[in-house]
């Protein structure tokens, strides 16, 4: 018969650190909790009815206990709120070279796919000691991708890109689970998180047959969708080149700098007119409503791969 455990084991980098927090909320919470109710009680007893205690300078008064309360109390929980946001920041500011893999959340199951084009259902396999940034988003209705082990939780909303990292440090099986009410069958949406060995990992990945790759099928999605008209290198409409375009700042016509991110990627995709480039037309037309979420993800991924063979070609010298 197993032990009982009353948490999680912990199996990413900063799950300890959130262990930490989480009993720091809990000491101070049981410690205010204790002082209240033993106060409380103290007065109950002391002050009852028919005890002979001095109950003289009922008026009198003094600012010395009310401003060390709440002098005390604010200062801990202003400790308490610089930690948990610090942490917070952390697991929301990935490492550069974090492993990129998209999930998508359905009714009722994770779809999860990895750069090479390796796809997987409701199962998650990762290298341990390895940053892996994972893209969020939603088919239908909310959903919340969590890990216990690795504690880390994060909505899946349907309409944009939410993202997280983590770095597994233990080899192993970790349930995964959707934290947010979805549906009939929302406590079915689970799954497994495996972590491997790194050569383990990538013997997976090599025996998975994955096809083309995720930037590889949004090139033949750019084509097909006729993007390639206006965007390509041969084109003669004035629109904005892709080619590095990723991560960096874009500045818009309404006087606003933004990032090439991910999210600035799909909306300019669904709602080209939100956020206007300076310098060109608004002529772009919305594909909302024709394109679904994991073409979406195939594009951005394409996009984004511009960017790396820019690089990559600026860091080669010259003949």
């Amino acid at each position: 018969m197993g032990s009982l455990q009353l948490f999680p084991p912990s199996a990413s980098a900063h799950a300890a650190d959130m262990d930490w927090l989480f009993a720091a909320l809990l000491g101070v919470s049981a410690f205010i909790l204790l002082l209240v109710f033993g106060l409380m009680i103290l007065f109950c007893v002391r002050y009852r009815k028919g005890s002979k205690v001095e109950r003289g300078n009922r008026l009198g008064r003094t600012w010395r206990v009310e401003v060390a309360w709440t002098g005390l109390t604010f200062a801990a929980f202003l400790v308490l709120y610089f930690w948990g946001a610090t942490l917070y920041v952390r697991i929301h500011s990935p490492p550069s070279d974090a492993t990129d893999i998209y999930v998508v959340g359905k009714q009722w199951m994770w779809k999860i796919e990895h750069p090479g084009g390796q796809r997987e259902i409701d199962t998650l396999h990762v290298p341990v000691n390895r940053p892996v940034r994972l893209v969020l988003t939603s088919q239908d209705v909310i959903h919340d991708f969590a890990i216990p082990a690795f504690r880390i939780r994060q909505d899946a909303v349907p309409g944009r890109y939410e993202t997280l990292w983590f770095t597994p440090t233990e080899v192993g099986e970790y349930r995964l689970f959707c934290a947010e009410f979805c549906g009939t069958w929302h406590a079915r949406m689970g799954g497994t998180v495996v972590v491997m060995e790194p050569s383990d990992f990538q013997r997976w990945l090599d025996s998975q047959d994955p096809g083309p790759s995720l930037a590889q099928e949004g090139e033949a999605l750019f084509r097909s969708y006729g993007c390639s008209g206006c965007h390509g290198g041969a084109s003669t409409v004035h629109a904005p080149k892709l080619e590095g375009l990723f991560g960096r700042p874009v500045p818009l016509e309404d006087g606003r700098t933004v990032i090439a991110d991910d999210r600035y990627l799909r909306d300019s995709i669904l709602m080209p007119k939100a956020e206007i480039a300076a310098g060109y037309p608004p002529v772009m037309p919305s594909f909302a409503g024709q394109i679904g979420e994991d073409d979406l993800l195939k594009l951005v991924a394409y996009i984004k791969s511009l960017a790396d063979k820019t690089a990559g070609s600026a860091e080669r010298p010259a003949p």
